[in-house]
């Protein structure tokens, strides 16, 4: 009988990759960002720990959507009083906060649990193409 491996957590190593998002429709790198944020690349993937690594994404601004999502696609957000919806076109979000967009789609396709806060902490974005993490030494990482 095969038992099924778990990891431990002195057993999880941590990387650093470097995300450049010049280009990349954002619907496929927000996919790869979450895979890689989760630990699912990783063999000794295991559901309930977070053994997943820390991705910085630069040039966030220059990121790409398809079809009419500029003009078309909204965000919205309540502030829970009466008449308080509102609501920021993608073409806006971009111009004002593109970090908060990627950051958006990743957030999205994380499980909906505690986990998820814990995972979405390793996650840095940056509009531009500079970052203050060269101490980690990481590593670039191309989709």
């Amino acid at each position: 009988m095969v038992k099924t491996y778990s990891a431990k957590p002195d057993e999880i190593v941590r990387r650093w990759y470097v995300v450049d998002a010049t280009d990349q429709t954002l619907g496929r790198l927000s996919t790869h960002i979450a895979t890689i944020l989760r630990g699912k690349h990783k063999p000794m993937f295991t559901p309930h720990m977070d053994c997943g690594d820390f991705v910085i994404v630069i040039n966030a601004e220059r990121v790409r959507v398809t079809g009419n999502k500029l003009e078309e696609k909204m965000y919205y957000h309540h502030s829970g009083y009466p008449g308080g919806l509102r609501e920021t076109r993608l073409k806006d979000q971009l111009a004002k906060h593109p970090e908060r967009v990627i950051g958006n789609a990743v957030r999205r396709m994380l499980p909906k649990n505690l986990l998820a806060n814990k995972v979405i902490l390793k996650l840095k974005i940056y509009a531009g193409p500079e970052h203050p993490h060269k101490a980690q030494n990481p590593e670039e990482l191309r989709f």
